[in-house]
């Protein structure tokens, strides 16, 4: 790392096997600023990343994780939160537009996640101090102003019933409103005027924005 303080790679894989030394070397932060729970794409890699770092609550070792509220739209991601939330990281939902992906190690190292692509995302690793500044000065502002996990599911947010998140999942499949309608055992006039109490509970011109409006909130589907 000396010989390159900035340096990109291509992938997952190639991340792991050119900084994944990087993760076993924290000793007293590890911050992540992500949209979702999906920074690393692949399984193995997640489970790599885990592998190398100390564990979570270790004494004078902090984990914080500021996402937005679109990690928050899957029951599954909402309990994985409570999980790690448990174990000592800090989590908090900013209501900030997340574009990208950084992981700051120690305040020593910076890795920006670029978009995703069809070969894979690239990512930028550096420890230049000056850039390194930067974005924890970044991310501080952000995560000064988000709100805690746990407050924010308590926040005044639409609640959607079990009949609501059924139109929800309906709405997401993909089917006709005939089909839909059918799968959920109501009668066509029930379904749409269901459909349009949601989107008006949600404040949704239509129901692509209905979709849209319940990741936003975390909704859970």
């Amino acid at each position: 790392m000396r010989s390159e303080p900035v340096f990109s790679v291509r992938g997952d894989d190639e991340l792991i096997a050119r900084a994944g030394h990087l993760f076993a070397s924290v000793r007293t932060e590890f911050v992540c600023a992500a949209r979702d729970l999906k920074t690393w794409a692949q399984p193995q890699a997640r489970a790599s990343i885990r592998r190398r770092m100390r564990a979570v609550g270790s004494e004078g070792f902090t984990v914080r994780k500021l996402l937005s509220p679109v990690a928050l739209a899957d029951e599954a991601d909402r309990a994985h939160l409570r999980l790690v939330r448990g174990k000592g990281a800090l989590v908090r939902i900013s209501g900030s537009p997340l574009p990208h992906e950084i992981i700051l190690i120690d305040r020593r190292v910076l890795i920006l996640a670029g978009r995703e692509t069809s070969g894979g995302r690239e990512y930028t690793v550096t420890t230049q101090q000056t850039l390194i500044d930067g974005a924890e000065s970044l991310f501080r502002a952000v995560w000064d102003a988000a709100v805690d996990f746990e407050d924010y599911l308590r926040s005044d947010v639409p609640h959607l019933d079990a009949d609501g998140r059924l139109i929800l999942n309906a709405l997401g499949s993909g089917l006709t409103d005939e089909s839909a309608a059918r799968r959920l055992g109501v009668s066509l006039r029930t379904y749409r005027r269901r459909v349009a109490e949601l989107m008006d509970k949600l404040e949704a011109g239509s129901r692509f924005q209905a979709g849209l409006r319940a990741g936003e909130l975390g909704l859970p589907r």
